[in-house]
């Protein structure tokens, strides 16, 4: 009996050591009540369980970027969602109060998911729309990769080996992809970089068909032309990654 009890002891210590680094999530989900032309607020984001570093890393940084979105005059001391949530219509009622015929209601909707996970890496898609009056919202994708051994969030220069040389690969492939000559200036076709040479978005993250650059709207490009997005293949990515993926 003692050595059955041992036994089990052991196997259920090797499967604890083994899936240390995995992480369960439940929905979360954060919303206004519903009534007709009221200001709107929508978070549906997958939730970490647990009490571990990675599971508090990806909440406070899930969190951390949605308060961030819905921080309309900048000044808001929201520390939490619905504390952001409650901001965002307080910001809508002061400016309603103040242009009553010009206010449109406000609206916005956050929804994350995940978009690829190894026994490394984990990335998390936040799909967001912001309206706050004027002709058009705003749009956007924002990706963050998290590290799933070390429990960290990890930034553009954490996912290369040398960032310098993606950089450099990476134009290529965006030339190729968007037409452009490989010589001269990166805007000869129309883009809007900077100084007219090619750089990468702050904004990329790991999906199934590969590592995936989004460039904003207006970042590069007028608004009319939407996001820019470049799709690398992990067959290709794999060289310069410090996360090389199999799939």
């Amino acid at each position: 009996m003692k050595s059955k009890l041992t036994c089990l002891l052991l196997c259920f210590l090797f499967f604890a050591c083994n899936n240390k680094n995995s992480v369960s999530f439940e929905p979360l989900t954060i919303t206004t009540d519903s009534c007709e032309n009221c200001t709107s607020v929508r978070i549906e984001i997958p939730k970490a369980n647990g009490a571990t570093k990675l599971s508090k890393t990806i909440n406070n940084a899930l969190e951390g970027e949605i308060i961030a979105l819905l921080n309309f005059d900048e000044e808001s001391n929201a520390q939490n969602l619905e504390e952001a949530k409650e901001a965002f219509l307080d910001d809508y009622k002061e400016l309603n109060g103040k242009f009553p015929e010009e206010s449109m209601p406000w609206e916005a909707t956050v929804e994350g998911n995940i978009t690829f996970e190894n026994d490394s890496i984990i990335t998390i898609k936040l799909a967001s729309y912001i309206y706050t009056g004027g002709a058009h919202g705003y749009g956007t994708n924002r990706f963050l990769n998290f590290d799933k051994i070390s429990g960290k969030e990890l930034y553009q220069e954490d996912l290369f080996n040398s960032l310098d040389d993606f950089k450099t690969y990476a134009e290529t492939l965006f030339r190729k992809q968007e037409s452009i000559p490989t010589e001269g200036s990166i805007n000869d076709t129309g883009f809007m970089f900077e100084t007219e040479r090619f750089y990468l978005p702050d904004n990329m993250g790991y999906t199934e068909n590969g590592l995936l650059l989004f460039y904003e709207p207006y970042e590069i490009a007028s608004f009319a032309d939407g996001p820019i997005i470049l799709t690398i293949p992990y067959e290709e990515a794999n060289t310069f990654l410090k996360y090389p993926s199999k799939t």
